[in-house]
C-alpha cells in the first residue's frame, strides 16, 4: 500500500518530465527549420558532388539558380544540406568562413532569392556566390563563383548604343579636337590614367567613402567628350593604371614599381582595391553617361592596355591561368560599374598583335591564349558582353608595307600567314582574327559574333633604312583601313596617331598624320601634315577612291577589289 501512494505521488513529475521532453524535441524541429543541424565536427571525405550556378536581377532580387551533380545521397556528406555563400568582389572562395547566407535540403531544387539591396549597406550588385556543402568540419565549395550577368536591368541609362556615322577613328592628341573634326572622324579614343584622375578638386562619395578627383584633368575630358557627342562623334575611353604613391590600393598586391613597366594592372584583390576600382569606374560611367547634357557621353570603355603583354599591365610574374584569373576579377567589376549605369555601353579589353606566342613567358602571352582563357573564366561566373579591342600594327612597326609581311624572314621563319597558328595576325591576315571570332566559344549569350574594335594601329612614315616614306605611310594607311571598312566583323578602325610622338620618332616609329617639332619631347607640338592626312580625311568617302589612286602603284594592284573580299567601294572603281 505504501509503495502504491509513493508512485501516486510521483506520477506528476513523470508526466512533467515527458511533456518537456516533447516540447523540447519540438523546439529542435522549429530550430531545425530555421537553421541546418550542426554536428560534432567529426572530420570525414569532402564529398565529390559538383554544382553550376547562374546570378540575374530580377527586379528588386538577385535570382540565383543552379544544377547539382553526382550522387546526392552518397553517404560520404556529413548532412542533408547544400549552402550558399556570398563572397565580396575581391574574394576567391568560401576558405575558412561558415557566414552562409541561405540553405536548402539537398534534395530541393537549387533556387534562392536574396534582396539585390541597390545602393545599401547590404548592396549586393558586384558580389558573387557559390554553393556549398559542410563535412562535420568546414565547408567545402562544389559549384563556380556565380556573378550578376546582367547588371544592366538597373541601368539609369537606358538610350540605346549610338552607331557611329563611318569607322573611321583617331586617338586623341592633346588639344587637337579641331583637326580630328575636320578630319571628320566618327570615332576618337581618349586615355583615361587612373593616376592623373585622382586628385583634388571634385569630391564622389561611394558606399559612405568620399574620393577625391583632379578637378583640371575631369574638365578637360569634360570639355572633349562634350564637344564629340555634341558633333555624334563616339568616344571610346581606355582606362589604364599607372603608378600612384599616394593610392597603393590601386596598386597589384605585393607589387613594387617596377621599370620597364608603363601600367599595372588594376588590384581587385583586397577590399580595398576592389572598392577604390568600383568608385573610380562608377564615377566615369555616371559622369559621362550624358544623361545630364553637359558633360557629354562615353560608348565604348576598354579595360587595360595590350593585356597579354605585361609591359603594359604588369602584375609581376605569373602563370597564364592565374595571370587572367586576376584581370577579369578587375574588369568584371568595371563591367558591373559601367553597364549598371549605362546599358547598351560596350566595353572591351585590349591585346596586342602577337597571336601565337611560339615563346611565352611569366610576363607576357599569347594574345589567343588570353583571348580563350577570358572566355571561358567569363562564361564560368556569367557571360558578360565582352569585345576585343585589337592592335594589328605592321611587323615590324617601323615599316609601313604590312602586304608583304608574309613573306619568309630571318631564319626561314613566316611571323603572318593564313593560318589560326599564326605567330602574328594584322591587316595581311586579318580575316584570321574574325573567323576566330566565329566559333562557338567566342560567341555572345544570343549567339552573334562580339564586337571587335580596332583600338590602335598607325604607319610610320619613317624607316631605318630609307629614310621619308610618307607616300608609302599614305598608301598603306589607305589599304588597311578599306580592309577594316570591308570586313563586317570590325566595328571601328582608331588611328594611333594624330601627331609624331618624339620618342618613338626617334627609333623610326613615326606613324602621325602630323610630324612634330622633335625639340619639345613630352610635349605634343604638330609642325605640319604629312600626306596621310589628306588621305585619311577622304578614306570613308566614294572620292576617296580618286584621293589614294596613287597607292595602288606602290602596293602593285589593279584594283583594290583584287585583294579585299567584299570591297565597300568596288561599285565605283
Amino acid at each position: 500500500m505504501e509503495k502504491k501512494k509513493q508512485l501516486q505521488k510521483s506520477l506528476p513529475w513523470f508526466l512533467l518530465v515527458l511533456i518537456l521532453f516533447f516540447i523540447c524535441f519540438a523546439m529542435d524541429d522549429a530550430l531545425a527549420a530555421e537553421t541546418p543541424p550542426m554536428g560534432p565536427g567529426i572530420q570525414i571525405p569532402a564529398p565529390t558532388e559538383t554544382g553550376s550556378l547562374s546570378c540575374t536581377i530580377d527586379g528588386d532580387n538577385i535570382i540565383i539558380q543552379g544544377t547539382v551533380a553526382g550522387d546526392r545521397s552518397d553517404p560520404a556528406y556529413y548532412d542533408n544540406y547544400l549552402y550558399l555563400f556570398q563572397l565580396d568582389s575581391h574574394e576567391d572562395g568560401i576558405g575558412d568562413r561558415t557566414d552562409y547566407t541561405a540553405w536548402i535540403n539537398r534534395g530541393d531544387p537549387v533556387s534562392f532569392v536574396l534582396p539585390l539591396g541597390f545602393g545599401t549597406e547590404e548592396d549586393r550588385l558586384f558580389s558573387s556566390f557559390v554553393l556549398a556543402v559542410f563535412d562535420g568540419t568546414s565547408y567545402h565549395a562544389i559549384s563556380n563563383l556565380a556573378y550578376i550577368s546582367n547588371p544592366e536591368a538597373i541601368a539609369l541609362n537606358r538610350n540605346p548604343y549610338q552607331e557611329p556615322f563611318s569607322k573611321k577613328g583617331l586617338t586623341l592628341d592633346g588639344d587637337m579636337l579641331s583637326d580630328a573634326m575636320a578630319l571628320g572622324v566618327a570615332n576618337i579614343s581618349v586615355s583615361m590614367t587612373f593616376e592623373q584622375l585622382l586628385g583634388e578638386g571634385i569630391d564622389f562619395t561611394y558606399k559612405g567613402k568620399t574620393y577625391h578627383f583632379n578637378k583640371e584633368t575631369i574638365e578637360s575630358f569634360d570639355e572633349n567628350v562634350s564637344a564629340c557627342t555634341r558633333n555624334n562623334i563616339n568616344v571610346t575611353a581606355v582606362l589604364v593604371n599607372g603608378w600612384n604613391d599616394a593610392v597603393p590600393a590601386l596598386m597589384p598586391s605585393g607589387i613594387q614599381r617596377v621599370g620597364g613597366a608603363n601600367y599595372y594592372m588594376f588590384n581587385a584583390s583586397t577590399k580595398e582595391g576592389a572598392e577604390t576600382l568600383e568608385a573610380i569606374v562608377s564615377f566615369l560611367a555616371l559622369r559621362y553617361s550624358g544623361m545630364d547634357g553637359t558633360k557629354g557621353k562615353i560608348s565604348n570603355w576598354i579595360i587595360g592596355n595590350e593585356i597579354n603583354n605585361q609591359v603594359w599591365n604588369y602584375a609581376g610574374p605569373k602563370d597564364i591561368t592565374t595571370y587572367v584569373q586576376e584581370f577579369i576579377k578587375g574588369f568584371r567589376i568595371c563591367y558591373t560599374a559601367i553597364k549598371s549605369v549605362n546599358s547598351n555601353d560596350h566595353i572591351f579589353f585590349s591585346t596586342d598583335f602577337y597571336w601565337k606566342e611560339t615563346n611565352p613567358t611569366l610576363l607576357n602571352y599569347a594574345a589567343r591564349d588570353v583571348i580563350d582563357l577570358f572566355a571561358q573564366m567569363s562564361r564560368e561566373g556569367g557571360d558578360m558582353d565582352w569585345g576585343l579591342a585589337y592592335h594589328p600594327y605592321p611587323d615590324p612597326m617601323t615599316e609601313p608595307e604590312f602586304w608583304d609581311d608574309g613573306e619568309v624572314g630571318e631564319n626561314g621563319i613566316c611571323r603572318v600567314t593564313d593560318s589560326v597558328d599564326s605567330y602574328i595576325v594584322n591587316f595581311k591576315n586579318l580575316h584570321v582574327l574574325t573567323d576566330y571570332f566565329k566559333r562557338q566559344e567566342l560567341l555572345k549569350k544570343d549567339g552573334g559574333i562580339r564586337h571587335i574594335i580596332l583600338s590602335e594601329q598607325g604607319f610610320s612614315s619613317q624607316s631605318p633604312e630609307r629614310g621619308d616614306v610618307e607616300q608609302i605611310q599614305a598608301a598603306a594607311l589607305a589599304y588597311a583601313y578599306y580592309i577594316a571598312d570591308s570586313n563586317p566583323y570590325i566595328d571601328s578602325f582608331l588611328l594611333h596617331r594624330q601627331v609624331d610622338n618624339v620618342s618613338e620618332t626617334n627609333i623610326n616609329i613615326a606613324v602621325g598624320l602630323w610630324r612634330c617639332d622633335m625639340s619639345t619631347p613630352g610635349v605634343v607640338n604638330a609642325t605640319g601634315k604629312k600626306k596621310a592626312w589628306e588621305v585619311y580625311r577622304d578614306i570613308d568617302k566614294k572620292k576617296s577612291l580618286e584621293t589614294v589612286r596613287f597607292a595602288k602603284g606602290i602596293i602593285g594592284i589593279g584594283k583594290w577589289s583584287d585583294v579585299i573580299p567584299g570591297f565597300k567601294w568596288k561599285a565605283y572603281e
